[in-house]
C-alpha cells in the first residue's frame, strides 16, 4: 500500500489547477483579441485601399470629361492641379469643383501679388507699366468675385457661380491681350494668365456635370 502511493503521482492543489485554467483563458482571449485586431486592420486597410482608388479614378474621371467639353483646357494639367491638393484624394465630384474654385483663389492671389511686385520696378516702359497696372485692377476684382463664387457654389446657387468663374476666365485673357496691343512686347504673365484660364475652366466643367 505505501508503495502505491509513493508511486503516485502528487494531485495538486486546487487553487493550482485554477491558476492554470484561469491563464488558459487568458491566453486564449489574448490571442481572439488578437485575431480579431487584425481583421479589423485588415478591414480598414481594403476600405481605405478601395476608397483612394475611387477618387483617384474619380480625378482621372473629370479631367478628362472637362478637357473634352474644353479644349483649351490640358488633361494633364487639370490632374496635376487637382492631385497636388492632399483632400482631392477622398474627395466626391462637388468637392473636387470647390477644390478647383479654391485654386483659382490661391492662383489669383499670388498672381496680385506678383503684378504688385513687378510694379516697384521703377525701369518699367509706360506701356508695360500701363499694361501691368491693368492687370493688377483685373485681378484684385477677381479675388472679390471669387469669394462670392466660392459661397453660390457651397450654396448650390451654380448658375451664379458659372457667371461669376467664367468673368475671372475673361480677366485673364483680357490681361494677356493687354499686351498684344504693342508689337514685340513680351508679357511676363503668361503662364499665370493661362493657370487662371485653366483652373476656372475646372471648376465651370464640373458644375455643368452637377447641373447635367
Amino acid at each position: 500500500m505505501e508503495r502505491y502511493i509513493r508511486n503516485q503521482q502528487p494531485i495538486p492543489p486546487k487553487h493550482f489547477i485554477f491558476l492554470q485554467d484561469k491563464n488558459k483563458s487568458y491566453q486564449y482571449i489574448n490571442m481572439m483579441k488578437l485575431h480579431f485586431s487584425s481583421l479589423s486592420l485588415l478591414f480598414i486597410f481594403f476600405f481605405v485601399s478601395d476608397h483612394l482608388i475611387t477618387a483617384h479614378n474619380l480625378i482621372h474621371q473629370t479631367c478628362k470629361k472637362c478637357s473634352q467639353n474644353d479644349p483649351n483646357l490640358s488633361y494633364t494639367f487639370c490632374v496635376t492641379s487637382l492631385e497636388a491638393v492632399p483632400s482631392s484624394h477622398c474627395a466626391n465630384l462637388r468637392q473636387l469643383g470647390m477644390i478647383a474654385i479654391n485654386l483659382t483663389r490661391r492662383n489669383v492671389t499670388s498672381t496680385k501679388s506678383y503684378i504688385n511686385e513687378l510694379l516697384k520696378n521703377k525701369k518699367l516702359d509706360p506701356f508695360m507699366k500701363a499694361c501691368l497696372n491693368d492687370c493688377y485692377e483685373l485681378y484684385s476684382d477677381a479675388i472679390m468675385t471669387l469669394q462670392q463664387a466660392f459661397i453660390d457654389y457651397k450654396s448650390k446657387h451654380y448658375e451664379d457661380a458659372n457667371f461669376e468663374i467664367s468673368s475671372v476666365m475673361d480677366a485673364s485673357t483680357t490681361c494677356e491681350d493687354g499686351f498684344k496691343e504693342q508689337e514685340g512686347v513680351v508679357s511676363p504673365l503668361t503662364k499665370r494668365n493661362n493657370n487662371t484660364f485653366q483652373l476656372p475652366a475646372i471648376a465651370l466643367s464640373i458644375i455643368n456635370m452637377l447641373q447635367s
